[in-house]
């Protein structure tokens, strides 16, 4: 009994509440601007706070660290049938056919947002099995974690889907960047990426390479709106009435993919440099804790996953916004308007306050418990 309340009390004495808190104003500021577009997508992104909040709460209390060694597999390799399934029955909105519609529930998924947690998690299970060699990892153990890396990427591009591809791409090679891999095989990725890129480009679909060109030359529509809601609202920013590029509907998707843009027109540079900020020491905070925990291979691979997660989301949101990168449907993390994305993110936030609250957890497990009487009676 004395081992469950103490189990119990480790969750909240080892709980990172400065990762909690520091998401707080990401989310204040997201729904100020969202109400001020449309108070109806403002009641519609409460409820899936209440939703993300809900699944946050069921994913601390679970036990990862028992379950996680036979769960792990399955989850993994049921995401992969989901994406397989997508190739043959999947729904296509928007000339993209990534969703599953649930029979009789009138429900889609898409199955490409729930790989990024079963990719993270198969990372951290296969490293804790067999951790890098002091020199890092070696070209056999590369290719066998670059397979679980790669395979969702293919799926998930042939959607197609590429901005969602490459997020899991970059992430999961950051991830091996940080847990160590051989310097050598990195310079190899690198010259054979030089190589093959002309290759590669061939590949794209044709409005896929039209983004590219409209990246290199002009920019589109949507960005040269972007643009100038954020030129026009200056260093301090305009009232709402006064924001006529979202008010008057020029800005399109402004509470979606270009709320930056919003955020920009109404809060000006301030405003943007100071949800910079917020993200920057959001991402400094995930990488310390895989610092601070790094031989809790657990710990250390979803911390950084979730670091590059928000890194390259925010990073190539923003960017595209500016014009400075092509134009993909990737949303500005926990701040763009949208249920799932809140909730994936709450889930891997959720696995990783407990991952942190349960580090010790062989203190906790009754097998300890017997191991220690059994050397004290020694």
């Amino acid at each position: 009994m004395d081992t469950r309340i103490n189990a119990k009390k480790g969750i909240f004495k080892n709980f990172s509440y400065l990762l909690m808190l520091q998401t707080i104003p990401l989310f204040v500021i997201s729904s100020y601007l969202v109400n001020e577009i449309n108070p109806y997508l403002f009641n519609k992104q409460m409820v899936y706070y209440f939703i993300a909040f809900v699944v946050f709460i069921v994913s601390v209390f679970i036990p990862w660290r028992h379950i996680i060694w036979w769960f792990v597999p399955i989850f993994y390799l049921a995401n992969l049938g989901l994406l397989i399934a997508v190739e043959f029955v999947g729904k296509t909105i928007l000339g993209a056919q990534r969703w599953i519609e649930l029979p009789g529930l009138g429900i889609t998924i898409q199955p490409s947002e729930f790989i990024k947690v079963s990719v993270i998690m198969m990372m951290g299970y296969l490293i804790t099995r067999r951790p890098p060699e002091e020199k890092g990892y070696g070209l056999l153990q590369f290719i066998k974690l670059s397979i679980v890396i790669i395979i969702p990427f293919i799926l998930i591009a042939k959607e197609p889907d590429l901005g969602t591809a490459l997020v899991l791409l970059i992430t999961g090679y950051g991830i091996l960047f940080v847990v160590g891999v051989n310097w050598k095989i990195w310079v190899s990725i690198v010259l054979l990426l030089a190589l093959t890129a002309p290759l590669l480009y061939g590949q794209l679909k044709p409005y896929q390479k039209k983004r590219i060109s409209d990246f290199v030359g002009q920019p589109s529509y949507h960005v040269k709106q972007a643009l100038i809601a954020i030129g026009s609202g200056g260093l301090e920013g305009k009232s709402k009435d006064e924001s006529t590029q979202t008010q008057l509907k020029f800005l399109p998707v402004s509470s979606t993919d270009f709320i930056f843009a919003y955020l920009g027109e109404r809060f000006g540079f301030k405003g943007m440099m100071v949800v910079i900020g917020l993200y920057i020491l959001l991402i400094f905070n995930l990488l310390y804790i895989s610092s601070k925990y790094a031989e809790d291979y657990l710990i250390n691979v979803f911390s950084s996953g979730l670091a590059f997660l928000i890194f390259v989301y925010m990073g190539v949101n923003i960017y595209m916004i500016i014009g400075l990168a092509p134009v993909v449907g990737l949303p500005l993390p926990m701040f763009s308007h949208g249920g799932t994305s809140f909730i994936i993110f709450a889930v891997i936030f959720g696995i990783l306050q407990n991952l942190i609250a349960f580090k010790d957890y062989s203190r906790y497990n009754s097998d300890s418990k017997v191991t220690m009487q059994t050397k004290d009676f020694h």
